[in-house]
């Protein structure tokens, strides 16, 4: 078979595994979910095994560090990804929920209830531990899973989905309800991207050449997982300890995912006091500073573009502007953001009430850092996601996000 005809076939065993999925219970989901959290730890040095393939593989190739990072699997990570699972069966179940009702005045009943998508296709970059992160929140949500993950990660990735596939198997629920797409090269993304009546929504996860091409090129509806520029400005009236715990947590806490701190821009009326001490503690943690001539005036600080302020560096870098007052903070961020995490710092809470209107961005933070942006730390359980689009879900998406819903309506023999 070609290519396309092998990535149908999954497809329509998805669809197929879907309608029953759709039914299943709470009890039958958790039940399932934690049968598959039991196993990855189980078959744990499967996975690792596998893992340390992928790893070898692209340290061969020259992959960047951060890269690498991101496909790394521990036995610490994998215990995330069992607990990952687990929290996901600790939550309610989205599906049937009624989003609204009523009884209309001709004594018909309306409800509006959360449904399944149907089937979930995903396409992502390296991390295999989305792999299981996916798995679980689609089969919670009732939706069937098919994942694409990318090439440098797919010794794990098929490590993962066998271990997942024999649980929900043992567990009583179609194994194809979890499925990996066949094919390493482009020629099964597109395929995926054109299974149109076969798969009801793509989420494409990972870089922003990724997700343009799936944006553009899909006939499936996608739901768009944005990169992250995101910035931390530090306003006139900051409390500066609280503003330098903040900018190193946001941008050295974990450099490789999407929520880390790109740029930093600093109120000219704290510049004096507040540069030297977060680039003395910025340059201290390993992290080299792209600045304009303010920060430039400091040992080490590199000249800064306006690519560089626009830059989701993913590493050790930081861009960084002094700002004469909050409009030019503003102005600098409609410019330059992703529109995905964006914070303040300050005590002032009309400078902090004007920041939230104004930033048109899927998280808003306020004295705290963008790392926060995240469905485990906001209490959703695993993510799925981070939706920067404005249509159906933006934010992180937990389950809620993963469904449609329908209308119910209820009569006794009405006719219109």
């Amino acid at each position: 078979m070609s290519t396309e005809q092998d990535v149908l076939a999954v497809a329509a065993r998805a669809r197929e595994a879907s309608y029953a999925l759709a039914q299943a219970t709470r009890a039958d989901k958790d039940r399932a979910l934690h049968a598959m959290a039991d196993a990855l730890l189980a078959r744990g040095e499967e996975i690792l095994a596998a893992n340390a393939e992928d790893v070898e593989r692209a340290e061969a190739d020259g992959t960047p560090a951060n890269i690498v990072d991101r496909l790394r699997l521990t036995p610490e990570r994998l215990d995330g990804m069992a607990q990952g699972l687990r929290d996901v069966a600790g939550l309610p179940d989205p599906v049937g929920e009624v989003v609204r009702g009523s009884t209309l005045a001709n004594g018909l009943e309306l409800r509006q209830v959360r449904v399944p998508f149907g089937v979930v296709g995903m396409i992502y970059e390296a991390r295999p531990n989305v792999t299981a992160d996916a798995a679980g929140i689609c089969l919670k949500s009732g939706n069937a899973v098919l994942l694409r993950g990318s090439s440098s990660a797919r010794s794990s990735n098929a490590a993962i989905v066998a271990v997942l596939r024999d649980a929900a198997e043992a567990a009583g629920l179609d194994a194809d309800a979890v499925q990996l797409v066949p094919g390493d090269t482009r020629d099964s993304v597109k395929a995926l991207m054109r299974a149109r009546g076969y798969v009801d929504v793509l989420i494409p996860r990972g870089g922003a050449g990724l997700i343009r091409s799936v944006v553009e090129e899909s006939t499936v509806p996608v739901i768009e997982t944005g990169v992250g520029n995101c910035h931390v400005y530090v306003d006139r009236a900051a409390d500066l300890d609280k503003a330098l715990a903040i900018v190193l947590n946001a941008k050295t806490h974990r450099t490789s995912v999407c929520n880390a701190a790109e740029s930093l821009l600093v109120h000219a009326d704290v510049a004096e006091e507040f540069l030297p001490r977060v680039t003395a503690a910025l340059q201290e943690a390993g992290v080299t500073v792209h600045g304009d001539p303010s920060f430039q005036a400091l040992d080490g600080v590199l000249a800064a573009t306006d690519e560089d302020h626009g830059q989701e560096y993913l590493s050790l870098d930081i861009s960084a502007a002094v700002v004469p007052d909050l409009d030019a903070a503003l102005a600098h961020i409609r410019r330059f953001s992703s529109q995905h995490s964006d914070a303040i710092v300050t005590e002032d809470q009309t400078a902090a009430r004007r920041f939230v209107a104004a930033v048109d961005s899927a998280a808003v933070l306020v004295n705290a850092s963008t790392r926060f942006t995240d469905g485990g730390e906001l209490g959703f359980g695993a993510e799925i996601g981070i939706s920067t689009q404005k249509l159906h879900a933006r934010g992180p998406m937990g389950l809620p996000e993963m469904t449609s819903t329908k209308y119910v309506v209820t009569g006794d023999g009405h006719v219109r």
